[in-house]
């Protein structure tokens, strides 16, 4: 029996008794041997970037972009209301994305699975995105005109998970995202056609008729993966997108007046399909 130094220094200080009990693995036996739990990881973050470009012959820039945490205490208000005894969701009120963990898993068939979650199952994590500009630009990077401006979002979610894994009936690798995810509040200009879209909200359908954490967030599945376009050419696949929403839109502005608002109720989509590719 070969002992590696490091187990012969620890042998030695053991009793006759214990030494009795040691057996040696082989290199089968050591390949077999594996952890039983994933890995969690904490975080919190603000995010602040000057600009996101996207170049084709003009380009399309976004500007002055945040990513952090609401830093409202009054998202979903009826929800909170209803169900939580007046106490809002939001406990933690502050700027940055936090209170969000993710767990990362890969299963004994070879799938990863990634889960970000809140770190306390009764909250939400509440997170706000905001932008200035965004600009169509011309070829030598000056400005054409502004296609959205003043974007504000703020929301909560309690689920985003994705698995990635092969699929045997696809014949392809994929990746499935399935997200629980409520907008409370989103508003936004579109200064070439003169319109406002102020008051925009996301739930799950039936948040009207029971207000809570969980119907305050709209379910959102989809999946994706390497897929083929009616040319027979090569296209990102997003498949099998399935919703449950309400959407609200309490103010539509035309020439800064209010138009009136609209109402999505009751939105269920089964069996989406989208294939996107170049020209």
């Amino acid at each position: 029996m070969i002992i590696k130094p490091t187990v012969s220094l620890v042998a030695l200080t053991l009793p006759l008794s214990a030494l009795a009990e040691l057996q040696s693995l082989d290199e089968y036996a050591m390949s077999t041997v594996s952890g039983q739990s994933g890995i969690t990881i904490e975080m919190e973050a603000q995010m602040d970037i000057g600009e996101i470009v996207y170049t084709d012959e003009g380009s399309l820039a976004i500007t002055e972009i945040f990513l952090g945490g609401a830093d409202r205490d009054d998202l979903f208000v009826e929800g909170y209301t209803a169900a939580n005894g007046g106490t809002p969701f939001i406990q933690n009120v502050s700027p940055l994305l936090d209170d969000l963990k993710l767990d990362i898993d890969i299963s004994e068939a070879g799938e990863l699975s990634l889960k970000f979650y809140p770190v306390g199952y009764a909250a939400p994590v509440d997170f706000s995105i905001r932008t200035q500009a965004w600009e169509i630009r011309d070829a030598d990077g000056d400005l054409n005109f502004t296609l959205i401006d003043n974007f504000k979002l703020d929301g909560i979610f309690t689920q985003l998970w994705a698995t990635i894994g092969h699929d045997d009936d696809l014949g392809a690798d994929k990746l499935h995202i399935d997200l629980r995810m409520g907008i409370d509040d989103m508003d936004f200009d579109m200064p070439a056609l003169g319109l406002g879209i102020r008051d925009f909200r996301m739930t799950r359908s039936d948040y009207d008729d029971n207000p809570n954490l969980l119907s305050a967030n709209a379910v959102i599945e989809a999946d994706i993966y390497s897929g083929e376009n009616m040319q027979g050419g090569g296209a990102l696949a997003i498949d099998n997108i399935g919703m449950n929403a309400d959407i609200t839109v309490g103010s539509i502005q035309v020439g800064g007046r209010s138009i009136g608002s609209m109402k999505v109720d009751n939105l269920n989509m089964v069996g989406g399909s989208l294939k996107i590719y170049g020209h």
